[in-house]
């Protein structure tokens, strides 16, 4: 089946640096884009971050832009979010999503913290 599996959360202080992966397995990686989205406490759920199947596409959101580069391995199954120079407005819970067919798949999340 479909899974999705996020890692590479935690805490962070201002300024600092960390690396998400999203590793996948169920279904041909390589033909799918994959998208990040964060959720702060309270807030919506938002996109942060996608990346075409080739990897040869990409973006980020405005508030992320200069700070956060995502990329992706195929021979690992795995896309990754480098983010840097952290706020503590990043602070949320990190998902990855991969659309198939016309359904939605989500990993479990992994918790970011921007705190001094």
């Amino acid at each position: 089946q479909v899974q999705l599996v996020e890692s590479g959360g935690g805490l962070v202080q201002p300024g600092g640096s960390l690396r998400l992966s999203c590793t996948a397995s169920g279904f041909t990686f390589s033909d799918y884009h994959i998208n990040w989205y964060r959720q702060a406490p309270g807030k919506e759920r938002e996109p942060v971050a996608f990346i075409a199947n080739t990897g040869r596409s990409s973006y980020v959101v405005n508030s992320v832009k200069g700070r956060c580069t995502i990329s992706r391995d195929n021979a690992k199954n795995t896309v990754y979010l480098e983010m840097k120079n952290m706020k503590t407005e990043d602070t949320a819970g990190y998902s990855c999503r991969v659309r198939i067919a016309t359904r939605d798949y989500w990993g479990q999340g992994t918790q970011v913290t921007v705190s001094p």
